[in-house]
């Protein structure tokens, strides 16, 4: 929504159409917001602008998620775990019988949320 109190608008313009500047951003805010993302890489812009309130700024919430996507700021994704890779030693041979057991295990669904598991030995 646009203010009307900003000033005439141009001759043969229609002041409905007329859009006022809008006032630079605090680049004080910008650099607060950079230092605690900065700092909190885990942080969003939610809990950004509750450590900027403790801190005595008070800022909405659109205008603060702008400002956090206009610096590039964005919560770092973790990576998944590491799994070991396939060069694991063999199992060794079996000399006598029942000296190693081994199991196997089934699993299959029945549609939806009906899960059916199985041992086998």
């Amino acid at each position: 929504m646009t203010s009307r109190s900003a000033g005439p608008a141009p001759v043969g313009a229609d002041p409905k159409r007329v859009r006022r500047e809008r006032p630079p951003d605090n680049p004080e805010i910008r650099k607060e917001m950079g230092k605690i993302a900065e700092r909190r890489r885990r942080f969003g812009y939610r809990r950004i602008g509750i450590l900027l309130e403790r801190k005595g700024t008070t800022m909405n919430h659109k205008k603060l998620y702008r400002l956090y996507r206009e610096e590039g700021l964005s919560v770092r994704r973790r990576r998944g775990r590491k799994r070991a890779r396939s060069s694991r030693s063999p199992m060794p041979q079996a000399l006598l019988p029942n000296q190693r057991r081994s199991m196997d295990f089934v699993s299959d669904t029945f549609g939806a949320p009906r899960r059916f598991a199985r041992h086998c030995s």
